[in-house]
């Protein structure tokens, strides 16, 4: 699919997702628009087994349209300020591994949309934070209670509170970002780190990704039994069979996965 905004294209398997809103991607309601397409699309895809966002090779996305919320007053803020969050939300519940390619800066809401994906590659000369504060703002679509899950809370109010940027090295020791890469490199980078999962167990991706996530909003012992529903649900899977035959008879890593 080829929107205004947002690009999508699938090609064996990886679903790259493209924001076009030169020059700096500001996340105005038109683009989260494209946005939402495309993210249904994957969800619909049949193809998909993993997806890569990014905002090109210059910037990812610099937060949402200040001009446009110049104008909102209260009522419009609680109408519309919640098409972002919800976004970034059906990103985040796409039952495949996402990565973000990051060029440049990934401000306010392009640092949330970057936080719904489950993996973060950065360029060298990249700048990640929260502004808000320093516009008599917070983050709103979900930044700040992604943040603290990927960096802990402490991490996460020193930057909230301030409104600092951080550059790539920064971002990367604190596990904000998962790696580096140079400038030009980011997206191969994430195209790489989304290799193993094109042609890996589909159905045991997305349960560990289940598993995962849904385990962060509940008390250990229900964590647990989900976990433990999840796993034996994958016994009902041709992956499975397959997984551990393959060990049995050749050793780990040698299983050629169907996805089913």
């Amino acid at each position: 699919m080829t929107g205004p905004k947002v690009h999508l294209d699938v090609i064996d398997g990886l679903a790259t997702m493209v924001l076009d809103q030169p020059p700096v991607n500001a996340l105005d309601r038109a683009l989260i628009d494209d946005l939402w397409a495309a993210i249904e699309e994957i969800r619909r895809s049949e193809e998909a087994r993993a997806v890569v966002v990014t905002g090109g090779s210059q910037v990812f996305a610099a937060g949402g349209d200040v001009k446009e919320m110049l104008t909102w007053d209260y009522h419009k803020a609680v109408r519309d300020s919640g098409a972002l969050g919800d976004a970034c939300a059906a990103l985040a519940r796409l039952p495949m591994p996402v990565i973000a390619a990051i060029n440049g800066y990934a401000l306010g809401g392009g640092l949330e949309l970057a936080l719904a994906a489950d993996l973060r590659v950065c360029a060298t000369d990249s700048k990640l934070g929260f502004p808000e504060i320093r516009l008599g703002l917070i983050p709103g679509a979900g930044g700040t209670q992604r943040l603290p899950r990927v960096v802990g809370n402490s991490r996460a109010k020193d930057l909230v509170f301030t409104g600092r940027t951080l550059d790539a090295q920064a971002a990367l020791e604190i596990g904000l970002v998962d790696r580096v890469a140079e400038p030009g490199e980011v997206l191969d980078e994430a195209r790489r780190m989304a290799r193993p999962f094109l042609t890996g167990p589909a159905l045991a991706l997305r349960a560990a990704k289940e598993a995962i996530d849904r385990g962060q909003e509940v008390p250990l012992d229900t964590g647990l039994d989900i976990e433990r529903a999840l796993f034996a649900g994958l016994f009902a899977s041709e992956d499975r069979r397959i997984g551990l035959t393959s060990f049995v008879e050749q050793g780990l890593g040698k299983a050629r996965f169907t996805g089913r």
